[in-house]
């Protein structure tokens, strides 16, 4: 059964679609059956697997609109996962859904279907509170935040943990934060080691060990239509990404053994 992980923030810019499609591509290549939704109208997801977006059709648009299921809409890449791509035609889910039944669970009752088929659902969520997010917050289990270690980031952070209380209270009881990703990370600033040891403070195991780098060749990659490991495996960027679905799936055997041992304790 697959763990469903958005990728969200509410602050643009932080490298929330970087992440997705980057760790998609890695835990791929750990052997993971892993889907990408692309859930934000720029398509920037879609075309950094090397899919041309005007020529993505039919797109997630139609899922959340009841138009297309996700098996007749999703593709595979060239990366080893598969996508649900997006495309500017996104946009008007905003409007469209107002009308339906159940709209905030659009995207969670289509992924019913094919949950079963995959090890990892990531979602690339817009960086606005809007539809679209609260769709993907709706289906998810568990909630990434990617973040650069600066003061505005931290305001960001309190807001979108206040959203996340809100989801939870209202839409999703079962959402939680699986962890914050610190990303575009220059250890040469000094306020950048001082954001970084809040965060760690603060939010403890919830931030992961793993630091995406700033690097040049993550923002180079999209223009290939590659993730980075597919670009310049022996990157900075790639490196990171790969650490990180490293952690991520060490992080899953850690809950499926403590998951073990609690139902073993009760049976005693």
């Amino acid at each position: 059964m697959a763990k469903i992980l958005a990728v969200t923030n509410q602050k643009g810019g932080v490298g929330k679609t970087t992440t997705a499609v980057n760790l998609a591509a890695c835990l791929a290549e750990a052997g993971q059956r892993v889907l990408l939704i692309d859930l934000d109208p720029q398509g920037n997801a879609t075309t950094g697997c090397g899919v041309v977006k005007r020529e993505a059709l039919p797109t997630v648009y139609q899922i959340l609109i009841g138009r297309s299921t996700i098996p007749d809409t999703v593709l595979q890449t060239d990366f080893g996962f598969h996508l649900l791509p997006a495309n500017r035609e996104l946009a008007g889910a905003e409007v469209d859904l107002i009308s339906l039944e159940q709209r905030e669970y659009r995207l969670r009752d289509a992924l019913k279907e094919v949950r079963a088929d995959f090890d990892f659902i990531l979602m690339d969520c817009p960086p606005a509170l809007n539809m679209l997010t609260v769709n993907g917050l709706a289906a998810a289990d568990r909630v990434m935040i990617p973040m650069q270690c600066e003061y505005y980031a931290l305001e960001g952070l309190t807001d979108l943990v206040a959203t996340l209380r809100k989801v939870r209270a209202n839409l999703n009881p079962a959402l939680e934060i699986e962890g914050l990703l610190r990303t575009m990370f220059d250890p040469r600033s000094t306020l950048t080691q001082q954001v970084s040891r809040e965060l760690e403070g603060h939010f403890g195991d919830k931030v992961y060990k793993t630091i995406i780098p700033r690097n040049v060749r993550l923002a180079e990659a999209p223009s290939y239509g590659k993730p980075v490991i597919a670009f310049d495996r022996g990157s900075r960027g790639a490196q990171g990404y790969l650490l990180l679905a490293q952690e991520l799936l060490d992080r899953r055997t850690d809950n499926k053994a403590a998951g073990v041992a609690a139902v073993a304790g009760v049976a005693q």
